[in-house]
């Protein structure tokens, strides 16, 4: 018990040390190895017009030769074409992008679990 509750003060102690982005890196490394179950939102004027479930993570791309951010994101996740937030029959895992200049989304954890 007291080498758990030391190491517990020890890796809390290196944490709060740490700057907020390294916090921040830390963190989505343990989301990919575990997953966030996550959810994308595709708005157009105002209204939900898309939405991708079971997602684990989005990713900035970048450049294969000069490694420079590209202007979008990628994923992969089910279409819930019925917004229930469950995979149905016929809702396929498919491959989206979603562009940092005109797609309203929103990406949150799934309220189901």
């Amino acid at each position: 018990m007291k080498k758990l509750l030391l190491s517990i003060t020890i890796l809390g102690a290196l944490f709060t040390g740490c700057t907020q982005e390294q916090q921040n890196k830390l963190s989505r490394g343990v989301q990919n190895w575990t997953g966030v179950n996550g959810v994308v939102d595709i708005y157009s004027g105002g209204k939900l017009m898309k939405r991708f479930i079971k997602i684990d993570k989005l990713t900035t791309a970048k450049g294969t030769d000069d490694g420079a951010v590209r202007p979008y994101r990628f994923g992969y996740g089910y279409i819930d074409s019925n917004f229930n937030y469950k995979v149905d029959a016929g809702e396929k895992k498919v491959y989206f992008e979603i562009s940092n200049y005109s797609t309203e989304y929103v990406f949150y954890e799934s309220p189901l679990k």
